[in-house]
């Protein structure tokens, strides 16, 4: 037994006891990733200098000269071609093998290319050929004519210039090198999940300049201190949301320029927000002249060999994690991501599909034992743990978050204690709970028990992000709350004074949803971008179907900016709800305490960080002198749903004072606490302990 890795897995197992019957295979876990580790570096190196694959493969200006170096183990030459050669075939242009694994390499005079030529790679092999994009490439551009793809040269003459340093403004949140890393230091991470090219009002492609201009104020005026982007590498196919990426080192241009995107950042970094990513190392593209699949003839260059190398439910290529030049690959695109761009972190998407060979398809994951059977990639295990070592060895304040359905133990704890290593996961089964009780059950019929257990169920040694809706609700196929909650109302009964009772209980839920999951969350908050103000209609990007129309795909901001419109009020809600979790340092403290909960009230109310927080989810019943325990004192009402400025029924009077009494029984040390909880209402008491 290796006595050391042993030793580094005790916290784990003391975290969850549940664990120890898996502790061998926990242990062989960590061994294998510190082997591939070992394997990687070859004891010469770290792991940050083995993960700059983007520095010498890719095309790059190197003293007087062009280099350009690529991985093709399987071809039997290589060519650039592209603006410098009319497109046509040219000997000097002819890349020669300059090792035995399929490294090609070549040389050109500076004065051979210039910025913003076009360019790709025509590989030949046993039995073929094909033009490919170099799979390094740092940009890729689309023919607005033909449609097709190519690498562009970016090599400006007045490269971007960094206004600030975000490694100093950006603080660690989470306080690592604190003891075993496994205390838990402050975080506070209100997220803002948006998409740059439909966060415009136009119906077309929004830039990443117009993002900077208009939408990082609104981001910041509105609360949030994480911006979350989508889409940002580059994917062939715009409807596919950016998870079908092809080019893994561009951003995606039809956004502007690689300068224009770290102006957003730098500009963001102004503000003091956060940028961190999606990005997307569960697989790939299929497409084959812009992005891996098949690059250099064979299927299983980058990719699992046989039908494991596809995903067929999402018609993509699955990587194989075991190949060191693949972890090379997607250990240097974390690198690159935070050194050329300065993200902050990452959040990566496909969690689950990567861990399962099943992909998480048509399994619940119900018990321990499919979190270590033989249905779990290893590979695909070892390649996270590296990844989240490498992220925080580079960047000691960036932040990783887990996309995972599964609830695998161990995701989000740290690496020094025997986990993976990511510093947070999402509470996914959060918005499922939204999602199935508003499509399948009248609110009337809703259980307090089971939503408190849903919204609660997370395991408390690992952090996470909780959120009530995302990017995932809002397509076409799904439906927002708001609309779930107000449907075709939402065109004709949105201006204040003119609502509906459709309206009316659609407004009530929705601030009651975002509410009781703010306050019940670990250590963070998601939102996606418009569903704060209840944006009235769903996304849909332009495609055959819909005439591939924008209509769908854009934000309509003057929505919210309007007083006289219900959207106003939400909005103005979303934003003091958050002042109102940073004042009281909400996702700082410990866990919600629940203190009542009723089935038939349609009551639930619970105590954390010194406020005492009560939803009545009752459609018709206001409760009158509403006694529950609660410690001795003296409480103020400090927030309310139901105040008129976010579209409620001005039924409760804000800093009304409530003293709690011994309960008139033989129990004196048993103090109750007694409220008016109108229909449809959560109010927030601030309370101050009994002197003596």
């Amino acid at each position: 037994m290796n006595l050391q890795t042993d030793d580094l897995l005790q916290p784990l197992l003391e975290s969850d006891p549940l664990l120890r019957q898996y502790e061998e295979r926990l242990r062989r876990r960590m061994e294998r990733s510190r082997d591939m580790e070992r394997r990687l570096t070859q004891g010469k190196m770290n792991l940050a200098d083995f993960a700059s694959g983007h520095e010498y493969f890719g095309l790059h200006l190197r003293g007087n000269e062009w280099v350009l170096r690529e991985w093709a183990p399987n071809a039997k030459s290589l060519c650039m071609l592209g603006d410098m050669t009319d497109w046509k075939q040219k000997m000097k242009f002819s890349l020669k093998r300059i090792s035995e694994d399929g490294v090609w390499e070549i040389r050109v005079p500076f004065s051979a290319m210039s910025h913003g030529d076009h360019y790709k790679l025509h590989l030949r092999w046993h039995g073929g050929e094909g033009e490919r994009i170099p799979a390094y490439a740092r940009r890729v551009v689309q023919d607005p004519e033909t449609q097709l793809f190519s690498a562009q040269v970016w090599s400006p003459p007045d490269p971007y210039r960094w206004k600030v340093e975000s490694r100093n403004l950006v603080p660690d949140i989470f306080h690592r090198g604190s003891k075993l890393e496994t205390e838990k230091g402050p975080s506070t991470l209100f997220i803002y999940e948006a998409h740059v090219g439909m966060a415009q009002e136009e119906g077309k492609v929004g830039s990443y300049q117009e993002f900077t201009q208009r939408i990082l104020p609104r981001i910041k005026t509105a609360g949030y201190d994480t911006i979350q982007l989508m889409a940002v590498q580059e994917h062939p196919y715009y409807a596919s949301f950016g998870y079908h990426v092809a080019n893994f080192f561009a951003a995606s241009s039809r956004f502007g320029t690689p300068d224009d995107l770290k102006e957003l950042i730098d500009t963001a970094h102004l503000f003091g927000l956060r940028v961190i990513m999606d990005i997307v190392h569960s697989h790939a593209v299929v497409n084959e002249a812009e992005g891996l699949s098949r690059f250099d003839g064979t299927p299983y260059q980058y990719f699992h060999a046989g039908e494991r190398g596809f995903h067929r439910a999402w018609d993509s290529r699955c990587f194989d994690y075991s190949k060191v030049q693949v972890l090379h690959f997607l250990l240097s695109n974390c690198r690159f991501w935070l050194d050329e761009y300065r993200f902050d972190g990452f959040r990566f998407d496909g969690i689950t599909s990567m861990l399962y060979r099943h992909h998480g398809l048509g399994t619940d994951f119900r018990f321990y034992d499919q979190y270590f059977d033989d249905a779990v990639d290893e590979d695909a295990l070892t390649y996270l743990t590296l990844a989240n070592q490498l992220i925080h060895e580079i960047r000691p304040n960036a932040v990783s978050i887990a996309e995972d359905i599964s609830g695998m133990p161990g995701l989000a704890f740290p690496i020094s204690g025997g986990g993976i290593g990511f510093d947070c996961r999402f509470a996914m089964g959060v918005p499922d709970l939204w999602s199935r009780l508003l499509k399948e059950t009248p609110d009337e019929h809703w259980h307090m028990g089971h939503i408190w257990k849903e919204l609660t169920n997370q395991r408390r040694d690992e952090r996470t992000i909780s959120y009530a809706e995302s990017h995932d609700q809002a397509i076409v196929g799904d439906q927002t709350i708001i609309t779930r909650l107000i449907d075709a109302d939402l065109y004709h009964h949105m201006r204040v004074g003119d609502q509906s009772l459709t309206v009316n209980r659609g407004i009530a839920l929705h601030t009651l949803i975002r509410l009781i999951t703010l306050a019940t969350a670990g250590h963070g908050y998601l939102n996606f971008m418009g569903n704060e103000f209840g944006h009235p209609e769903w996304i849909d990007f332009p495609r055959e179907g819909n005439h591939w129309s924008f209509h769908y795909a854009r934000r309509q901001w003057h929505l919210a900016d309007d007083p006289n419109l219900a959207y106003h009020a939400l909005g103005r809600f979303d934003h003091d709800m958050l002042e109102l979790a940073k004042q009281h340092r909400l996702l700082e403290s410990s866990a919600p305490r629940l203190l009542h909960v009723h089935d038939e009230h349609k009551v639930i109310i619970f105590e954390r960080a010194s406020l005492i927080f009560a939803f009545s989810f009752h459609p018709s019943c206001s409760h009158a002198d509403y006694r529950f325990e609660a410690r001795p004192g003296k409480y103020r009402m400090i927030f309310t749903s139901d105040a008129p400025a976010y579209g409620g029924n001005r039924r409760l009077i804000l800093n009304q004072e409530h003293v709690t009494l011994p309960e008139p029984s033989q129990n004196p040390e048993r103090h109750l606490l007694s409220l008016y909880l109108p229909t449809r209402t959560a109010l927030v008491l601030e309370g101050r302990a009994a002197s003596g």
